[in-house]
């Protein structure tokens, strides 16, 4: 059973941190580009960031640019999503997908595989 399943969400206070990590199983992912998306309440599921299969690229939302740093561990089929900073509006459920192939892509129409996400909180 192919399988991404994230880890680390939680609660905290505004100005600090968590790292999510999603692990693979299943088969591999390390072809694949990776991504975040994360899902307010009430609100449609929206792009976060993308690391290449090779993990030299990288890609972020406007909204998280210089706070937030995806990486990957190809040995360890993983992908993590260090985020700093944290304000009120990055509260949400987030989860870690893998694209169709290699194509590092914002649209989520072009993800295959998705975990079952981790609530993130973060408190004002």
């Amino acid at each position: 059973q192919v399988q991404l399943v994230e880890s680390g969400g939680g609660l905290v206070q505004a100005g600090g941190s968590l790292r999510l990590s999603c692990a693979g199983s299943g088969r591999t992912f390390s072809f694949n580009a990776m991504g975040w998306f994360r899902q307010a309440p009430g609100k449609e599921r929206e792009f976060v960031a993308v690391v290449s299969w090779s993990g030299d690229r990288t890609y972020y939302a406007d909204s998280v640019k210089g706070r937030f740093t995806i990486s990957r561990d190809n040995a360890k089929n993983s992908v993590y999503l260090q985020m700093n900073s944290l304000k009120p509006e990055d509260t949400a459920v987030y989860y870690c997908a893998a694209a169709r192939g290699a194509t590092v892509t914002e649209s989520p129409y072009e993800y295959t595989n998705w975990g079952q996400g981790t609530q993130v909180t973060v408190s004002s």
